[in-house]
């Protein structure tokens, strides 16, 4: 009933599957697991679509129904007897479990943060439930929303079962467009969910095409872990908050092999990897789907930079000029026009259907490899990042100018 993954193909397990299956039979990096495939997913869609009496025609307006159907119904048995079997093969460690959706992880899209993943996952029970949210965000709102104009005819969804890392240092990386740019990397401490949920604002290397390696290292406040069966976030000693995330040489190992899985993927890759009692792992590689900007000057001194501007991370290209709304968390979502320039602490996948609406967005926290700096480039709208105390510094109602392509927020009169 699954697929080793070792075996697993896109057309059958989704592209983000079909991608570590294709690295692993390159003899890359990727932690052991299989494959829950398309299959079981059909399966159970057509269960849930069978007890709300929509038939395999469920339109549009019937997908939450269908969400919710899913997430209600029990997963069936020879499911569960499949996992009881991989997970004893396995031998029982601790799981990341992650959707590998038919739409996810394109070129045209990479659905960044839209469909459910979890980490610390442990025991069949659990696994089974982590399996089946996952089939279940196929039709979450935030999904529905990404896709727009252009839902997938006939969505379906795989799950990846893999070993967990407890990772030292974890980041994400971009493999070079063109031969004689620069790979770029952003690390923090701990598991990968606070690098590329932006939560934190991460460690910035450049490693050039002459092997020469430039950085920029950040203040990294806190850092996710596993403890037992749930993620705990937790301050980084003060000490270490301004210790770089890595060496040199390990960032330069790390664009070897990004230039490695761009080679046998045949093109840039957006790529998330981790290092766990010293080893480099690669969690997940998906094609760049939009152009970085490039890296901010050196940052302007405090006498250089007007009163009225603000600087930060060049998140995503492009100026706008619109009215500034602080956005908290979900309970301000209402309160966001169109051509509104949202500014936040950090954002997450939830805020995506936000993106579609704003005429850019500044955080206080985050990198240019973040989920949220990744939308704003597939919508093409401005994004700053990692500009502290933005919140109180920018005011609700005040006209601003977003100029993501180098970094500044400027109050207009």
């Amino acid at each position: 009933m699954f697929v080793p993954l070792m075996e697993a193909a896109a057309d059958t397990c989704g592209g983000k599957a079909g991608t570590l299956g294709a690295l692993l039979r390159a003899g890359l990096p990727i932690p052991d697991g299989f494959v829950v495939p398309f299959a079981a997913y059909r399966a159970a869609y057509s269960a849930a679509v069978g007890d709300l009496g929509l038939g395999r025609s469920a339109g549009q307006h019937d997908l939450d129904a269908v969400r919710q159907a899913i997430e209600a119904r029990p997963v069936h048995a020879t499911v569960i007897d499949a996992l009881e079997g991989a997970l004893d093969e396995l031998g029982d460690p601790p799981l990341a479990v992650r959707s590998s959706a038919s739409s996810e992880d394109t070129g045209q899209a990479s659905a960044a943060g839209q469909h459910e993943s979890f980490l610390a996952v442990h025991g069949v029970g659990d696994a089974a439930d982590a399996v089946r949210a996952c089939w279940a965000s196929l039709f979450s709102p935030r999904a529905i929303d990404y896709q727009g104009d252009q839902p997938s005819d006939d969505p379906a969804m795989a799950v990846i079962v893999q070993r967990h890392l407890d990772a030292e240092v974890s980041g994400v990386m971009f493999t070079p467009a063109d031969p004689g740019d620069a790979t770029r990397i952003e690390a923090s401490f701990g598991l990968g969910p606070s690098v590329v949920g932006g939560t934190v604002t991460p460690d910035a290397y450049r490693v050039a095409a002459d092997g020469s390696v430039t950085r920029t290292v950040a203040h990294k406040r806190t850092r996710l872990d596993r403890h037992g069966g749930r993620l705990v976030a937790r301050d980084v000693p003060t000490h270490s908050q301004g210790r770089p995330t890595i060496d040199d040489a390990t960032a330069t190992r790390l664009a070897t092999l990004g230039d490695r899985i761009a080679a046998a993927l045949g093109g840039p890759q957006d790529i998330e990897w981790a290092i766990a009692d010293g080893r480099i792992w690669v969690l997940q590689a998906r094609p760049v789907t939009a152009a970085l900007p490039p890296p901010a000057a050196s940052p302007p001194s405090a006498s250089d930079t007007p009163a009225a501007t603000l600087t930060g991370t060049p998140g995503s290209h492009g100026t706008a000029t619109g009215t500034a709304r602080i956005v908290r968390g979900p309970g301000d979502f209402a309160r966001v026009q169109p051509g509104d320039v949202i500014v936040c602490p950090f954002t997450d996948p939830a805020w995506t259907p936000l993106l579609r609406i704003a005429a850019g967005v500044i955080t206080e926290t985050g990198g240019v490899l973040s989920h949220a700096a990744i939308v704003a480039r597939e919508h093409a709208i401005p994004a700053v990042l990692g500009v502290p105390n933005a919140t109180s510094r920018l005011h609700d109602d005040t006209a601003i100018t977003i100029d993501g392509t180098n970094g500044t927020i400027t109050t207009t009169t």
